[in-house]
């Protein structure tokens, strides 16, 4: 079996269906390291679920916690974590991450995110008369943030969790910043 030393946290960035969560907590497995989804950590601290808190605060109150949970983790050991679909928007968070360590852009088309969100109630967002619609118009106003990350990995409709993981796996280590490597026993 194979150990890994990862140097830096690796940011899991992009729309809602792209596989954020899935993937990283199957990619923080197959590397030993912790797994954290900011947007649980969000809801844990307010005790509430992110729709709830978009309801009663709004996005703007979200989105600055959102920015001060990044920065928490961030700061702490080496792990893999799950941002929500808007936070890598935001310049502050984007600066952030780059400087402390790695966004991975998860890029998925519009079918693909559709196939997966379209029978959730979860997606604030998305509580709109044609939320196919508002996927799209999200997507396409989010890609030029999302292409800012240190590296891209397309999401593929027909391959499993753990072979995503994988690929984002092989990605890392062939990224030049050495933010992963193999270690031998």
């Amino acid at each position: 079996m194979s150990r890994w030393k990862l140097k830096a946290t690796v940011v899991m960035v992009g729309m809602m269906g792209a596989g954020k969560t899935a993937v990283g907590g199957a990619l923080a497995r197959m590397l030993n390291v912790p797994f954290v989804d900011s947007d649980r950590q969000i809801e844990e601290a307010a005790n509430m679920s992110i729709a709830e808190i978009f309801a009663r605060d709004g996005e703007a109150f979200f989105r600055d916690r959102e920015s001060r949970v990044l920065a928490r983790l961030l700061d702490g050991p080496p792990c893999i974590l799950s941002a929500g679909g808007g936070a890598f928007l935001e310049e502050r968070n984007r600066r952030m991450i780059a400087e402390r360590g790695l966004a991975v852009w998860l890029r998925a088309d519009a079918d693909l995110l559709w196939s997966r969100v379209s029978h959730k109630d979860t997606r604030p967002l998305l509580r709109v008369e044609n939320p196919r619609e508002r996927l799209v118009a999200l997507l396409q106003a989010r890609e030029p943030a999302y292409a800012q990350a240190g590296l891209v990995v397309d999401s593929l409709p027909d391959i499993s969790v753990q072979e995503m993981a994988e690929r984002v796996r092989a990605a890392l280590l062939a990224h030049p910043s050495g933010i992963l490597e193999k270690v031998d026993r």
